[in-house]
């Protein structure tokens, strides 16, 4: 901290006090107008501190943050715009600000919306445009505005009160979890909202399958928010992800090769696989290999005589599996290896 004994410090001295910390400009009698600046571009609240700063000044001190403005007595319209420029919610310190202010801070953050006092459409459509959940500090907002705010964001349909039928549809083709806040779905918003996510499927009371099935083939992972999946829908969801085979209870061996076909990593969720299910997952990534406990003779065969020269794929399988047991022309090929 610049000692505040020193009474009449040098430029210099005054520099090197304000570049340690801006705030040490309080201990400094009539400092110069380069320790101002070199202050507040420190610290930009340093300039509560500097009596009867220029506009310069100011402009400097808010460029890093917008809300020092509340330390800045009758602001110039330049210095507003540019603070709110820089954050939106700096408008709340500035008093009965111009319609382009108000602009230039809802462009900025849609939320900055909730200090302005009666806005005008204008600003309420640019407020939604930028954030559409801005529309919750909104009294009554007019229809334009409602459509914008949902086009924007889905979320927003939670703050519309009695949304039409075509604002619900936009809102969900925006985001497929916005039916989470939309009473008395109908079968097209059902199916366009798993269409835009998948996992939309939590938020519908007992869907049928055409739902089901549109949600897996969209994200295979909605499989896990679907109680007793019929054998087609397990199929589409592993055949969209692999991996989502976890999810799947007591899953079929026709279910297994759909999935280690689709990634055969997805074995590791597998259950003493059979060597069927073992060879099409090495086939598909040798990789695989790590996630087989004792890999049948069919997939040691497979891996010596196609990849043999991949030392992980090698190193793996010497992990595993037992030569002492093997049979001796794959013995021979792994000497040769």
């Amino acid at each position: 901290m610049f000692k505040k004994y020193n009474k009449y410090p040098t430029k210099a001295e005054q520099l090197k006090a304000v570049r340690d910390d801006g705030i040490d400009i309080l201990y400094i009698h009539n400092p110069s107008e380069a320790a101002q600046i070199e202050a507040v571009s420190r610290r930009g609240d340093a300039i509560k501190f500097i009596h009867n700063p220029s506009e310069e000044l100011q402009l400097e001190a808010i460029k890093r943050n917008g809300n020092v403005i509340q330390y800045i007595k009758n602001p110039s319209e330049e210095v507003k715009l540019k603070a709110v420029k820089q954050r939106g919610e700096a408008i709340q310190y500035i008093h009965n600000p111009s319609e382009a202010v108000q602009l230039a801070a809802v462009k900025q953050d849609g939320w900055a919306l909730q200090y302005i006092h009666n806005p005008s459409e204008k600003v309420q459509l640019e407020a939604v445009k930028q954030d559409g959940t801005a529309i919750q500090y909104i009294h009554n907002p007019s229809e334009k505005v409602q459509v914008a705010a949902v086009e924007q964001d889905g979320w927003a349909i939670g703050y519309v009160k009695n949304p039409s039928k075509e604002m619900k549809l936009t809102a969900i083709k925006q985001n497929g979890f916005s039916i989470k806040y939309i009473r008395n779905l109908s079968k097209e918003m059902k199916l366009a909202a798993v269409k835009e996510n998948g996992c939309a499927i939590q938020y519908i009371n007992n869907p049928s399958e055409e739902i089901q099935l549109a949600a897996v083939k969209t994200s295979g992972y909605a499989i896990s928010y679907i109680n007793n999946p019929s054998e087609k829908v397990k199929l589409a969801a592993v055949r969209q992800n692999g991996w989502t085979i976890q999810y799947i209870n007591d899953p079929s061996e026709k279910v297994q090769l759909a999935a280690v076909r689709e990634d055969g990593n997805a074995i590791q969720y597998i259950n003493d696989p059979s060597e069927k299910i073992q060879l099409e997952a090495v086939k598909q990534d040798k990789c695989a290999i790590e996630y087989i406990h004792e890999p049948c003779e069919q997939v040691i065969r497979y891996l010596i005589e196609n990849h043999s020269n991949d030392l992980e794929a090698m190193q793996a399988l010497y992990g595993k599996a037992d030569f002492n047991t093997l049979p001796d022309d794959l013995k021979l090929l792994l000497e040769v290896s």
